[in-house]
């Protein structure tokens, strides 16, 4: 239970001393200091920033995808302790990289979510990176020709992607600002007590960087002094710059003024009265392993770590796969551009290698990409064109200025070679590592947008039915034992109507697209013995607004989970609003039991699998509490397969997430246990129970950003307990420890965290 990968260092401190005369100054005010170069590339950068500083001026830096503020030193820095850096923006998607011109080599990239700190955008956070231990791979620096340092945007420019299938692509941009970025000689660390708070029945949790003196932490609750009757300090690998001290009470936490003081700081909570629930591990239904899935996991060991269960090769690029040369095309979401491409059998082979169960995509156009450079809009051909490739100049985005498809369409020869059936059986019955799962195509109902250039024609209902058919009968006849899902539809509007428009709907009996599609699969086979579809998979993203990323759009990011399975939550969005489909109770999502409903009434034995699924906010906590949410609510709800979209952040909030239930080996229970509760209040809590073989775990949620939670869980056994927990003050890192149970009738939970509960 306590496997752990390898170690980072990232400090987090806001020590003015820090910075001293023997350290090398990178930037401070209006300009690089002398000696430093500015080697940045695609990125917007103002030296002399006054919109958010400190002292006078600070680096604002607006990257597109993959851009970055890049320095170098005329010379080589040697023999420094680490990096120091303030940084503000909306939790920027950026990693930091150190390199050597010299003879080429480079550290690790550390995505700045490795330093386990909110970044906000009103307020610089104070970063130490230590040389000594490199954040996200517990590794030295080494000694080199140390003279570049590169800060570089990920594959949505600074930011995360928030709306995969509405932003228009290609374009994704955030603005960051940095700050007194300084080379440090030494590191000192202060020692300080960050964070205490209640935890279950009986449990202080202390958080501390430094040597800390436990001999000053003095508990009361209702002016009464609490005896601390034993300790248990963890420091975790993955950032070990914060341990946890769980301090075990000799008697239960109880509703009233909870005091705790520890050296100068002071923590105070109010301890609520209990809500109420029962768990009844008798009454259960099992959960299909195939719902912790992600899509393109980078290691074995991620796999390990996070306990990914279903891994998919998926997304717009796989559409233009070709298997027989390597290379793909990302249609707009990268200016239609060729580019080399992984071995979907080789990838196959070591993720299944690694322990996952796998999902690949076929293609299922006319067409994949017939090298790594061509591409279909090319500046010579249409110069008038809304947008080139920063990397490529030459390579447009396929638009006009004002947003209208570029014309002529391209000569799909010029990029493409043709693809078919036959194409696909030869790949598939050639591969030496056969996959679980195939999915036919990825969102081709919108290949019209996605893929302008090689489908400018909309696809109606009857050539999607016409692809799936013929792909899928190819899938089965090279992999015989192969499972086949489709049609991967991208969104709620698409799976009703086709991007022909409602008069498809209407040339077919005004039957929304996806029951009419599994009645066409049904029918199929009755009329040939054979079943083609096993999976009805379908992409879901919450559809409501939560970009303003305020207190309130983080509620909503919350409570939207609701639409997973709740018939009486109205969606926050255009759903709720304006309908667009012919079922019922049309402004209610609900998705799991609409669809369980719609393939009993329509194809019944056709499993259920969520292809792609999103939290809207991967580097926020609400972000890893609703994902938390979401995949309790796939096991309750008996959802077959699911994958997020696209690959978490293994320290970041839906990483933890997926630690949480399945993290180094210990696992969830494998059937959900009945939950039955006195108050249930969905917008702010979250309760799942698992059993196995006797074993009870359980999944607490507390949303609430400021309020603890008490549960009195009837048929919890006391005794002893595997514990891990993620958020609230303590922060995004992977806690955990054993708890002795000694009451079940008061259960604390504190504010924005999730918490993880085994039998032992």
């Amino acid at each position: 239970m306590f496997g752990l990968r390898t170690a980072l260092v990232a400090l987090a401190l806001l020590i003015p001393s820090l910075v001293k005369a023997d350290d090398l100054y990178i930037y401070t005010d209006g300009a690089l200091a002398p000696g430093w170069e500015d080697w940045s590339w695609s990125s917007t950068l103002d030296f002399n920033a006054t919109d958010l500083f400190e002292g006078t001026s600070s680096i604002s830096v607006t990257s597109d995808a993959w851009a970055a503020l890049s320095v170098k030193l005329e010379g080589t820095f040697l023999n420094y302790a680490g990096l120091k850096f303030d940084v503000a923006g909306p939790n920027p998607d950026v990693s930091i990289s150190i390199q050597s011109t010299t003879d080429n080599n480079e550290s690790p990239t550390i995505p700045l979510s490795a330093f386990g700190q909110t970044i906000t955008s009103g307020s610089f956070t104070s970063l130490l990176m230590d040389f000594s231990a490199l954040p996200g791979v517990g590794s030295p620096l080494g000694n080199d020709s140390w003279d570049r340092i590169t800060f570089q945007a990920g594959g949505n420019g600074a930011t995360v992607r928030t709306w995969p299938h509405l932003l228009p692509t290609a374009d994704h941009f955030v603005q960051y600002h940095l700050d007194n970025i300084v080379l440090v000689e030494s590191i000192i660390i202060t020692p300080e007590f960050l964070s205490a708070e209640p935890l279950a029945n009986d449990v202080i949790a202390i958080t501390t960087k430094g040597a800390v003196n436990f001999s000053d932490v003095s508990i009361t609750l209702n002016q009464k002094a609490l005896t601390v009757e034993s300790s248990d300090t963890y420091t975790p690998i993955d950032t070990p710059a914060k341990t946890i001290t769980y301090l075990t009470l000799a008697s239960s936490l109880s509703p009233g003024t909870l005091l705790i003081t520890a050296g100068n700081s002071t923590f105070n909570w109010t301890l609520p009265s209990v809500q109420h629930a029962s768990i009844v591990q008798s009454v259960k239904r099992p959960i299909n392993p195939y719902i912790y899935g992600v899509n393109f996991p980078t290691s074995a060991s991620y796999i390990e770590h996070l306990g990914v269960t279903m891994s998919r090769w998926g997304g717009n690029a796989v559409t233009a796969y070709n298997p027989f040369g390597g290379f793909t095309n990302a249609g707009n979401d990268w200016y239609f551009e060729n580019r080399a491409s992984d071995s979907a059998d080789d990838w196959v082979g070591w993720v299944q290698g690694a322990g996952s169960a796998t999902m690949l995509t076929v293609p299922a156009l006319d067409w994949v990409s017939k090298d790594a450079s061509s591409y279909s809009y090319p500046r010579s051909v249409y110069p008038d064109q809304g947008g080139f490739d920063p990397f490529n100049s030459d390579a447009g985005n396929g638009l006009f200025p004002n947003g209208s498809y570029v014309t002529p369409v391209p000569d799909q020869n010029n990029v493409y070679v043709p693809w078919n059936t036959s194409a696909a059986k030869q790949w598939l019955s050639g591969m030496q590592n056969k996959p679980t799962i195939v999915t036919i195509d990825n969102e081709i109902e919108i290949a019209s947008n996605t893929h302008q250039d090689m489908h400018p024609v909309p696809i109606s209902y009857d050539e999607e039915l016409s692809r799936v058919i013929d792909f899928a009968t190819a899938a089965k006849e090279a992999i015989p034992n192969v499972l086949v899902g489709a049609p991967s539809t991208c969104s709620w509007w698409y799976y009703w109507t086709s991007s022909v428009g409602y008069s498809d709907t209407t040339a077919h009996s005004n039957i929304d697209f996806l029951p009419w599609f599994l009645q066409q699969m049904e029918a199929y086979e009755k009329a040939n013995g054979t079943r083609l579809l096993d999976y009805l998979d379908i992409h879901y993203y919450f559809q409501a607004d939560t970009s303003a990323d305020d207190a309130a759009a983080k509620a909503l990011r919350l409570r939207m989970s609701r639409s997973l399975w709740d018939t009486s939550y109205v969606d926050e969005s255009w759903v709720g609003v304006d309908p667009q489909n012919h079922q019922s109770n049309p402004t209610v999502v609900e998705l799991v039991p609409r669809f369980k409903t719609l393939i009993d009434m329509n194809y019944p034995g056709t499993k259920l699998s969520i292809g792609e699924w999103s939290s809207t906010k991967d580097t926020d906590i609400t972000g890893g509490l609703v994902t938390v949410d979401s995949l309790g609510i796939f096991g309750q709800y008996g959802v077959d397969s699911a994958t997020y979209w696209a690959t978490p952040d293994e320290l970041g909030p839906v990483g933890l997430a997926y630690w949480l239930y399945r993290g180094y080996g210990t696992y969830f229970g494998n059937s959900s246990a009945q939950v039955n509760l006195s108050n249930p209040q969905p917008d702010i809590l979250g309760l799942y129970a698992g059993t196995e073989n006797g074993t009870l775990s359980l999944v607490i949620i507390n949303k609430d950003p400021a309020v603890p939670v008490a549960w009195d869980l009837t048929n919890v056994p006391f005794g002893k307990y595997f514990m891990r927990h993620f958020g609230g003050a303590a922060g995004i890192a992977k806690w955990q420890t054993n708890i002795t149970l000694s009451a079940n009738n008061y259960i604390v939970v504190p504010p924005y965290t999730a918490v993880f509960l085994k039998q032992l």
